[in-house]
């Protein structure tokens, strides 16, 4: 049962974060009946919300488990202060990151409030392909923070996690 609870999970996309019972069902590689039942279960404990179209997306509570005791915070939490110093001195983007196996775990991004002479990047779409030097990464607009900077994790936001590309 918990196989097939990662499956619906893992169904949710950045770019698709609300589907239908039977997108989720197609997804997960669950028959539509299956599929419908755990979704009712996950949306009566809040892993799951329901729109008012009766799409599916990822519930407040699902979140909030994930924060709660997520090792990466208090590394977040610790880095921020430097992070901050860095990025004041240099003016430019700063993300942190750290690998886990072979995929990227982006924990913050702090950005330069007025465009640089690089490309900005989104940790969303970072991968290491060749760790830890060579970065892939694609754009998304970031969150203004309390400082005038723009903040695209925070601690009340699961971290990304990317796969790396195929060789």
């Amino acid at each position: 049962m918990l196989s097939r609870t990662v499956r619906i999970i893992e169904a949710f996309s950045p770019d698709e974060p609300a589907l239908t019972v039977s997108e989720i069902a197609r997804r997960s590689g669950l028959h539509v009946a299956t599929a419908s039942r755990l979704v009712g279960e996950l949306v009566a404990h809040g892993l799951l919300g329901r729109d008012t179209d009766r799409k599916v997306r990822l519930g407040v509570r699902l979140w909030e488990l994930v924060t709660r005791a997520s090792p990466t915070l208090s590394l977040r939490n610790t880095s921020l202060p430097f992070m901050e110093g860095v990025h004041d001195v240099v003016g430019h983007h700063v993300q942190l990151g750290v690998l886990d196996g072979g995929e990227v775990l982006f924990l913050e991004r702090l950005s330069a409030p007025a465009p640089s002479s690089t490309t900005p990047v989104s940790p969303d779409g970072c991968t290491c392909t060749s760790p830890p030097a060579d970065w892939s990464c694609s754009r998304t607009a970031p969150r203004t923070s309390r400082s005038g900077h723009s903040r695209h994790r925070s601690p009340s936001t699961p971290p990304a996690r990317r796969p790396p590309p195929p060789v």
